[in-house]
């Protein structure tokens, strides 16, 4: 999967020469977090919903309340936005993207082609649109989680066990097993609300399995 599938397009942007009290009515209009700031095109910085915050008066402050509106009204994106903004091309893999995120310890990137910002990449995009499916959270059917079941031959015989019994199955994935860090434990979605039949053939089988609630 790339950048491309999940990335939210028709990006919101800002001129550098936006008041900062402007910005603050964009982002709560459209509940966003954060602001590309783009000039003629090019993109310039990033401006956030927390150094919006913090671009506020402090507490200790002297000055009045007309004073204050008068600086906050004068203040623009372009004092306040980061400039060094992390950007990721279009067609890179989530995987990479991911990586990239945590290791420079940010919650959103630029999807920037041709010098030009055609999307934007957060936290919630990985969630919502992989995480989410990927577990099948939020739909209906059962999960079961066989243990250290992360050989070749281990999955093939769970696989054969749910054809057996005509389940069909609507995620899977791995996770690492908390008995034996060099095991994986093979998570299953499947699309019937009584998987109690397949559990029973898999525990006769020699594996040792759980019905896995969506509240874990």
């Amino acid at each position: 999967m790339l950048v491309r599938d999940i990335m939210t397009t028709n990006v919101v942007t800002i001129p550098s020469n936006t008041p900062i009290m402007e910005a603050r009515k964009i982002m709560e209009f459209h509940r966003f977090e954060r602001l590309p700031v783009v000039d003629r095109g090019k993109l310039v910085g990033i401006v956030t919903k927390d150094t919006l915050l913090k671009a506020g008066p402090s507490q200790v402050t002297t000055l009045t309340v007309w004073e204050l509106n008068y600086l906050l009204a004068k203040m623009t994106v372009k004092e306040i936005m980061k400039k060094n903004v992390v950007t990721i091309a279009p067609d890179c893999t989530v995987e990479f993207a991911i990586a990239t995120g945590q290791s420079n310890r940010v919650g959103s990137l630029v999807v920037v082609e041709d010098d030009k910002v055609i999307g934007i990449l957060t936290t919630n995009d990985f969630f919502y649109k992989l995480l989410n499916p990927l577990m099948g959270i939020g739909e209906e059917g059962t999960r079961i989680i066989v243990y250290r079941a992360n050989e070749a031959e281990q999955v093939q015989k769970v696989m054969g066990c749910i054809n057996k019994n005509g389940a069909r199955i609507k995620a899977m994935c791995t996770v690492k097993s908390s008995g034996d860090e060099k095991k994986n434990d093979l998570i299953v979605h499947l699309d019937i609300e009584d998987a109690s039949q397949i559990i029973a053939q898999l525990k006769s089988l020699g594996f040792s399995v759980d019905e896995r609630s969506h509240r874990i």
